[in-house]
């Protein structure tokens, strides 16, 4: 099974393989999308502590990556009125083209959404292109459902916003008006 010899582990984004598919990700949302509906990390924002950066790799080649970036609560404390837990937001998901349709992005979901389970973390939300018809497949096979918009892409004509609940006692489908 192809996604067997896949590994995804946290590593840092400024190496040449991982560069590669960074690059990569900018040149195809570039191609799809006007400059002000593009919301990419840059290199040194993936590489802040708040940031988990993950690469798939298929041996030692990076065939894909994901950024975990955390949001915590503000002020949050033990009270019952206390803010939400801390929520993650999933950025920079790209495949290498040549590995695709072998598991690459479901590996790197299932290691993202574990990792951010273990921290506490309740939801993952995301924000992707409205052009991007196989990663809305991607997200909804994987129980992500789609939400109105949020943060900075309010109003944005090109985003589709999802919310995954990884607190599976209060997995609950959502109201949609």
């Amino acid at each position: 099974m192809p996604e067997a010899s896949v590994t995804v582990s946290i590593e840092p984004p400024r190496q040449p393989g991982v560069e590669r598919l960074l690059d990569g990700s900018t040149a195809y949302a570039q191609s799809l999308y006007p400059p002000e509906s593009n919301f990419l990390l840059d290199i040194s924002t993936l590489e802040r502590p708040e940031v988990a950066f993950y690469v798939a790799r298929d041996g030692e080649r990076a065939v894909g990556i994901a950024a975990l970036v955390v949001e915590t609560a503000a002020d949050s404390d033990d009270r019952a009125d206390a803010p939400a837990p801390a929520r993650g937001e999933l950025k920079r998901m790209f495949v290498d083209p040549s590995a695709r349709g072998r598991g690459v992005a479901a590996a790197l979901l299932t290691r993202i959404e574990a990792d951010a389970e273990a921290r506490g973390i309740r939801q993952i939300v995301l924000e992707t292109g409205d052009l991007h018809d196989a990663a809305q497949s991607l997200y909804t096979r994987h129980g992500y459902r789609e939400i109105p918009q949020f943060g900075q892409y309010v109003g944005e004509a090109h985003s589709v916003c999802f919310a995954k609940s990884l607190d599976t006692a209060t997995n609950r489908p959502a109201c949609r008006s």
